[in-house]
């Protein structure tokens, strides 16, 4: 099986896309309009894809908008010096044109869509690739593939992975990040890639790292139990963690002495809206075992542990505070 990275619209094709949808959204009684934008659905794939994933992520914003009591405040504010009907055009503008940003910097949504395998927050994913690897994405994660006779090639585009190699082949199994090249020589790995570095944690085997300023062009060797960090520079290796790194993959979180403020960081991974800790308890420390099935349920657990209360302004925007 030969599953090929797909590259999507191109962005001159989302411009568009945004510029009918606009159009349309101030003039919907236009019969002609409405027709010239079918016409143009028409006349190639891409456009039709466009606008449908333009109109997708439309709904999507508006869904979280109308879930945050501000943004009716500030719709009410704007009414009053324009008056309602204006000031939802312009609201309405606002959000397209902030979606055609949020595509050209390749945020979440847009890769989701663009990508061979995705997770949306909260979810994860398991993949059983040609030669037997298992590839298991993580919360919020993209990944494009390429396997052939001649290539194994993953791509990660967001987000985490755990690998798990499969059988010995002529071509390397690689998995390639916006940082460096990694080939997985045997045993599983996990790959995380922010936007500052990636991540590479061995939890068996071997991995080698090809980073592209590499002044002797050798890899890096990792082995069983060590973890590097990856970026335009140069690979390093890590320091000890507070947190298991694979442990994800079988729905927990496992911490060994975690600050709070990190520990609430990434449990934000895998929950929609905000989640904050207080600055004066981010230094408490957590240990244990929690499951990731359930956020708020962790949270509750948190809270019974250490000195600290969870307040819920609204379900998408949740506080850590000190116990009064």
């Amino acid at each position: 099986m030969d599953n090929t990275a797909r590259s999507g619209p191109a962005p001159q094709v989302v411009k568009q896309a945004i510029s009918w949808a606009l159009r349309l959204r101030n003039n919907r009684t236009n019969v002609r309009l409405h027709a010239q934008c079918e016409h143009w659905r028409e006349a190639h794939d891409d456009h039709e894809l466009a606008w449908q994933r333009v109109q997708a992520l439309q709904r999507e914003l508006n869904s979280q908008m109308a879930a945050i009591p501000g943004a009716h405040v500030a719709l009410e504010n704007v009414a009053q010096g324009l008056g309602r009907r204006r000031a939802l055009k312009v609201l309405s503008g606002v959000v397209l044109v902030g979606s055609a940003a949020w595509v050209s910097r390749d945020m979440t949504g847009w890769q989701r869509w663009t990508s061979d395998f995705a997770t949306a927050t909260g979810e994860r994913r398991n993949v059983q690739l040609p030669d037997g690897t298992r590839l298991q994405l993580n919360t919020d994660s993209a990944v494009n593939l390429t396997f052939n006779p001649q290539q194994r090639l993953i791509t990660l585009v967001r987000g985490e992975i755990l690998v798990t190699c499969g059988s010995p082949s002529s071509a390397p199994l690689l998995v390639h990040t916006r940082h460096g090249l990694l080939e997985g020589i045997d045993g599983r790995f996990t790959v995380r890639q922010d936007s500052e570095c990636t991540r590479l944690s061995v939890v068996s085997g071997n991995v080698a790292i090809h980073s592209p300023n590499t002044a002797d062009g050798l890899a890096t060797q990792v082995h069983t139990g060590e973890s590097y960090l990856i970026n335009q520079t140069h690979a390093a290796l890590s320091a000890p963690r507070t947190m298991d790194m694979g442990a994800w993959a079988d729905g927990l979180i496992v911490t060994r002495d975690m600050r709070l403020a990190d520990f609430v960081s990434e449990v934000g991974r895998y929950r929609p809206g905000y989640l904050g800790c207080a600055a004066e308890i981010g230094d408490l420390r957590l240990s244990g075992v929690f499951r990731l099935e359930d956020t708020d349920k962790l949270l509750a657990i948190v809270a019974r542990t250490l000195p600290v209360q969870v307040r819920y302004r609204t379900r998408w925007w949740v506080n850590l505070e000190r116990l009064a």
